[in-house]
């Protein structure tokens, strides 16, 4: 254990503009990210950081709760918090794993700083120097200005096209389950026969059945996929498209903790498990879990929960030490049009980014940074992250038949009601 202990926590919710509102399956992220940036403070005045999301909402009060178990703890004491913070049956009522990975970020930050070594190191160390990554391409509305929409077939090959000259993927993610089946499958189809030397993937986040699942997955078995990754929500269901296509399934949704974890192994559903730094509790718990994958010859990514600079760092940070990261990482992050920490935003070369190397997770706030967007955050608020703004009286089912129609364009009316909010 070290000589240090947890003197404060606190919390400051940002809201970060993107370049244009993602659309998804289950409703949009409607032109900003929304997260929560923690700080811990150590006896010895080292500050360590974290961050969490929370579907449009900030977690401030969430955050702050947490004070009495962390005051006096030491925090090199992280697997001791994983009980402390969210008992798995404790958390049956109140649902801490997110928070306590933002608390384990710090934590680990914290060890790193203190001791002059990149988390990477404190992990076992790194395999790669950088981790490679796909563009994550979504259905957008326009932007403020107008621009940026991403809704017809040719605006989604243009867009990969672009993001594919200015950072360099070979590797792209369409994230889908919004426009009727049909037409996303001849979207997915235009990807591929326009950039031919690339590899590709299909996430309607559980949006179909069982039935379009497989008519979808065989319809795409000549196209050089990675894996169609949550088509359907139920680990039964993925296991009946599982047994009717040779395209690997991949899941960031119904394997996400170990007990869904074994009970994969003991009766296969999904080939890849997209590990997330903040759905499994933290960094430790995805390496674990990454073990256990590699000891079954399961497949590994890294997932993206709409991530700002201090989780990227988590992401490269895990993605250094894992041996057995043979896909490419997802991240939003490119979608951003700025971040909190100093430097801004992290470039990518290549498809590719470095892994920190500082010590702790390598990333230091920018503090002017955090003051604009928590003001903005104070003026804008929340949004509801599971609502579409161009359809306000439809909300999400599971497997869905409702989907958004792809001949309408422009700005939505309770976007641009979102829009005119902001300040110029």
């Amino acid at each position: 254990m070290s000589d240090l202990r947890i003197v404060d926590i606190r919390a400051t919710t940002v809201t970060v503009p993107l370049e244009a509102p993602l659309r998804h399956s289950n409703g949009a992220h409607w032109g900003r990210f929304v997260r929560t940036i923690v700080e811990i403070e150590a006896s010895n005045g080292l500050i360590g950081l974290g961050e969490m999301g929370g579907g449009g909402q900030g977690s401030e009060a969430a955050i702050a709760a947490l004070k009495p178990y962390l005051v006096g703890h030491d925090p090199a004491g992280v697997e001791a918090l994983r009980f402390m913070i969210a008992n798995p049956t404790a958390s049956l009522y109140n649902n801490r794993t997110q928070l306590l990975a933002a608390v384990e970020f710090a934590c680990l930050d914290l060890l790193g700083q203190h001791v002059g070594l990149p988390v990477y190191d404190l992990l076992g160390g790194k395999l790669r120097d950088e981790v490679e990554f796909a563009s994550y391409l979504f259905y957008r509305y326009p932007g403020r200005d107008g621009s940026g929409e991403v809704r017809t077939i040719d605006q989604l090959v243009d867009e990969a096209k672009a993001l594919r000259a200015k950072h360099g993927f070979r590797v792209h993610k369409l994230k889908a389950g919004v426009f009727d089946t049909d037409f996303e499958l001849a979207g997915y189809r235009a990807l591929a026969e326009a950039l031919p030397a690339d590899r590709f993937r299909y996430d309607p986040n559980g949006a179909l059945s069982v039935e379009e699942s497989i008519r979808f997955a065989k319809a795409i078995e000549d196209l050089p996929n990675d894996y169609l990754e949550d088509p359907v929500y139920s680990l039964t269901g993925m296991r009946r498209v599982r047994e009717n296509t040779h395209v690997p399934l991949a899941t960031n949704t119904v394997v996400v903790n170990f007990e869904q974890l074994a009970a994969n192994i003991l009766n296969p559903a999904v080939d890849v498990i997209l590990l997330d730094t903040t759905f499994w509790g933290g960094i430790r718990p995805c390496i674990r879990a990454a073990g256990i994958c590699e000891a079954f010859s399961l497949g590994v990514a890294v997932h993206s929960s709409g991530e700002l600079g201090i989780q990227l760092a988590t992401m490269l940070h895990l993605g250094a030490v894992v041996p057995n990261l043979v896909f490419a990482a997802d991240a939003h992050y490119h979608h951003l049009t700025d971040d909190i920490v100093t430097g801004g935003l992290r470039p990518y070369v290549d498809g590719k980014m470095a892994v920190p190397t500082a010590p702790g997770l390598g990333v230091t706030l920018d503090r002017d940074k955090v003051a604009e967007y928590a003001e903005l955050y104070r003026e804008l608020g929340g949004y509801t992250y599971d609502r579409d703004p161009g359809r306000p009286d439809w909300y999400p089912l599971l497997p869905n038949t409702s989907f958004a129609d792809h001949t309408i364009e422009g700005i939505p009316e309770a976007l641009a009601a979102e829009y005119a909010r902001w300040p110029s």
